[in-house]
């Protein structure tokens, strides 16, 4: 940057967005650590989240609701397969097309995992208001719907 061009540091809107991506890293970063001792990772809970809220959704249904290609979903899937957490079933109509849906054991660890994302999130906002934690939640929200419209 040269001594015409303004510094973004002093910009207020440019400080929050930095601390907004420090916070979602910390968070990822703890998630991790926390998700360890059941040895799965963020990515993986996402996705049987997902699987669980949307059963019997293809893999380019659930990488849409997670903002992700369908690669990042083809290489988390045989993980969770493996380990007999979710199943892929082919489509009745379009053989084509893998259906998923979680497993009995898929749903036990599932509710281990959430139960330890609901404390972490629990400690992490303790401090913060149901207002603002709502006004957060909607901010994020706009910024999707504003990404989304481009």
């Amino acid at each position: 940057m040269n001594s015409i061009q303004e510094t973004p540091w002093d910009n207020p809107r440019f400080r929050n967005w930095v601390s907004v991506a420090r916070a979602c890293h910390a968070v990822s970063r703890a998630m991790g650590q926390e998700l360890a001792p059941l040895d799965l990772k963020p990515a993986h809970l996402d996705l049987m989240m997902n699987i669980h809220r949307h059963p019997g959704y293809s893999q380019q249904e659930i990488a849409k609701k997670l903002l992700v290609g369908r690669s990042n979903i083809t290489m988390l899937l045989p993980q969770l397969e493996k380990r007999g957490f979710v199943r892929r079933e082919a489509d009745e109509i379009d053989r084509r097309v893998l259906r998923l849906y979680m497993t009995d054991e898929g749903e036990l660890i599932l509710s281990k995992a959430l139960s330890i994302y609901l404390s972490l999130i629990d400690r992490l906002t303790k401090k913060t208001s149901d207002e603002d934690c709502d006004a957060l939640g909607r901010a994020m929200h706009n910024i999707i719907m504003g990404l989304e419209a481009d």
